[in-house]
């Protein structure tokens, strides 16, 4: 395991030469400020509400990744002060699908940092976030000597056709997409890294009915206390060193834990997914877009019977989803 960090370490230095930047702002953080970092591609217009929802929550200061964008976005964040911005037309994929970047950015700028690794189309949700901002939870991670937080991808999707009301620029994505699959999750443990392995929800259900272990992966660990040692190995699924992934408590109670809302499938997936595909920048030539695009061309629609609509974060604990453990 130590092997494979120090590979993580060096690919990711091998790899912030591709990054030029754009503004580099990080002359203006502090310590103590909390920290996202995110990589992204032509998702201008999610940025806006990305932002104010992560500024509210308390984020001091954006570190963003720009992936060859042709759509504003990188223009829109480099006019924005509490955004350092790099751009790069490197592989997405020979990056190790961003990690590689953003595990550099980490090292450089987040050391001793409480750092939050999230998509533009991730919000995270977290025990008390209608009434504490996110120092709160931070706070009571160091006090009780935690260094990582995790959090289950939660995919939320609208009523009837995904394409039926468009997303407007700055809007909560969640007006739309309200909602999600209150079960269908297999939650096992990866004896190699030690981490949760959770897969089911929507995609599993409606992209691989007959392939669940080809479902995309859930479980992640957004929010770490991050050290320049650190490496994140594939997404923000696992991490290195290995004690890091231990974010479930082992002797039957209940840790602490959050929820990422996933807010992919709005009006703008159909013409993403068909992108995504033909580029083959994703994960095994891309099939998980290759499910998606068979699947929804004739009938973008996620919604079952079993379908429930988002309230907020109490309800995700009492379905089982998120736990808010000792901490009250």
């Amino acid at each position: 395991m130590r092997l494979k960090r120090k590979r993580a370490k060096v690919r990711a230095w091998r790899k912030h030469f591709s990054l030029i930047p754009v503004e580099n702002r990080t002359g203006k953080i502090r310590a103590g400020d909390i920290l996202l970092f995110s990589t992204f591609r032509d998702e201008n217009v999610r940025l806006p509400y990305f932002l104010k929802y992560y500024r509210d929550l308390g984020v001091s200061h954006f570190l963003m990744v720009d992936n060859n964008s042709q759509d504003g976005g990188r223009e829109y964040l480099a006019d924005q002060p509490d955004v350092s911005l790099w751009t790069t037309k490197a592989s997405y994929k020979a990056a190790r699908f961003g990690v590689d970047w953003l595990n550099w950015l980490q090292a450089k700028y987040g050391h001793e940092h409480w750092s939050l690794v999230v998509d533009p189309d991730e919000f995270f949700v977290y025990p008390f976030c209608d009434t504490r901002p996110i120092r709160a939870l931070t706070d009571w991670l160091d006090v009780s000597q935690l260094r990582s937080f995790g959090a289950m991808l939660l995919d939320m999707y609208p009523k009837g056709r995904m394409d039926a009301v468009p997303y407007r620029v700055g809007q909560n994505p969640m007006e739309i997409a309200s909602w999600f699959d209150p079960g269908n999750y297999l939650i096992q443990k990866n004896p190699a890294f030690g981490n949760l392995w959770i897969q089911g929800g929507p995609r599993a259900r409606v992209f691989f009915p007959n392939t669940p272990a080809k479902a995309p992966a859930l479980n992640k660990i957004p929010l770490v206390k991050w050290d320049r040692r650190y490496a994140y190995v594939s997404s923000t699924h696992m991490l290195l060193p290995r004690g890091l992934n231990q974010t479930y408590d082992t002797l039957g109670g209940e840790k602490a834990s959050g929820i990422l809302l996933h807010a992919k499938f709005l009006d703008t997936f159909a013409a993403k997914a068909e992108e995504e595909l033909e580029r083959k920048q994703h994960y095994a030539a891309s099939i998980e877009y290759k499910a998606y695009y068979d699947n929804l061309k004739d009938n973008p629609d996620l919604w079952c019977k079993w379908s429930e609509k988002y309230i907020n974060w109490r309800q995700l604990e009492i379905l089982g989803l998120m736990s808010k453990g000792n901490w009250a």
